[in-house]
């Protein structure tokens, strides 16, 4: 369930609180290379939707789905990248995320451990109790 507190204007794109009961799986960061760890690209965009591709993966190999995701921490390494592409940034995550928009933080760092990585997504999900 997300949470909004009253009089707040509205989240775009993230939640402010999300409560969930369930299985906790929490999914170490991803970042834009495939399962053998081979960059395929080196856009932010395709780095990004390789990213969250790698966590739906790794949360459906749990047993869940996108819409468990109750947290997404996001590190990047360029800022002015991300707020110049905001709009394909949305439109590459509604591709691999729906409409499902849980607790999200952003952080910007100065380099990642991978050279070639932009971008570095962790999560957290909660699952049916199963």
């Amino acid at each position: 369930m997300t949470i909004h507190p009253e009089g707040w204007k509205p989240a775009k794109g993230y939640a402010n609180g999300t409560v969930a009961e369930g299985r906790v799986l929490f999914v170490g960061g991803q970042i834009g290379w495939t399962a053998d760890q081979v960059f395929e690209t080196h856009d932010f965009i395709g780095q990004m939707k390789q990213a969250l591709t790698n966590i739906a993966e790794v949360v459906r190999a749990a047993g869940g789905e996108v819409t468990d995701i109750t947290r997404l921490t996001w590190y990047v390494t360029d800022k002015r990248e991300y707020l110049a592409r905001q709009k394909e940034i949305g439109a590459a995550y509604r591709e691999i995320m729906g409409y499902h928009f849980p607790a999200m933080t952003m952080v910007v760092v100065a380099d990642l451990i991978e050279d070639e990585a932009q971008l570095e997504i962790e999560a957290t999900a909660v699952l049916d109790a199963g």
